[in-house]
């Protein structure tokens, strides 16, 4: 089995990490463009043309699946490619907020993204299908994915943006960007109990097994 993975960055990486655990027997072939991180500051069509040439090697290399490991190539280009190049498997990854849902008892979660990804269609379809009845806080995460990207993140940074969700009561905090992977730890340990950390690393492994009938 031949598995693509495609970020924007280095958050591609940790999705990759995370499949090769599952399917060790697995070819894992990972791209990115770092070149033009970050994408979420990106329009529409500048993110689809650049995702779309990203992945050429992918679909060169004959890939059983491409995993869009960013959130905000999801978003606005996925619906594009699948059309595109109708035989080839496609999987995104979007903010978990089907997950969240279920999840939350205080009807209270934040979702950690880019501006791109939060203003997208595929994301306020997510919140009208899912979010009935919850708050959803949307912090300025605009700036994570390039300081992470370049080793720049500090504790200070985060601790800020955590507090600030934790005292409004989220109880839930999705990370909406494959950058934030990589924080995931710190991110939990600020939390302190308060709110519980979730992002799809597992979730994608099951796609894969359905798309391929693995089970």
């Amino acid at each position: 089995m031949k598995l693509g993975v495609f970020d924007s960055g280095i958050g591609g990486e940790a999705v990759a990490d995370a499949l090769r655990k599952t399917f060790p027997g697995a070819e894992v072939l990972v791209v990115n463009d770092r070149a033009n991180v970050p994408y979420g500051g990106k329009s529409p069509e500048a993110v689809l043309c650049l995702t779309d040439a990203a992945i050429q090697s992918l679909l060169a290399s004959k890939c059983d699946v491409i995993i869009l490991a960013c959130n905000t190539a999801t978003a606005l280009a996925i619906d594009a490619l699948r059309e595109k190049y109708p035989a080839q498997k496609f999987i995104g990854i979007e903010p978990m907020v089907k997950t969240a849902a279920a999840l939350t008892r205080g009807k209270i979660v934040a979702v950690c993204a880019t501006s791109a990804t939060l203003t997208s269609a595929r994301y306020k379809r997510l919140v009208r299908d899912y979010g009935a009845g919850l708050r959803i806080i949307e912090p300025d995460c605009g700036e994570w994915a390039c300081l992470i990207e370049n080793n720049l993140m500090n504790r200070s940074h985060i601790q800020k943006t955590i507090e600030g969700v934790c005292e409004q009561g989220a109880d839930v905090i999705v990370l909406g960007c494959t950058h934030y992977h990589w924080i995931k730890e710190l991110i939990t340990e600020l939390a302190a109990g308060r709110a519980r950390v979730i992002e799809p690393s597992e979730a994608i492994g099951r796609r894969v097994k359905t798309l391929l009938a693995l089970d």
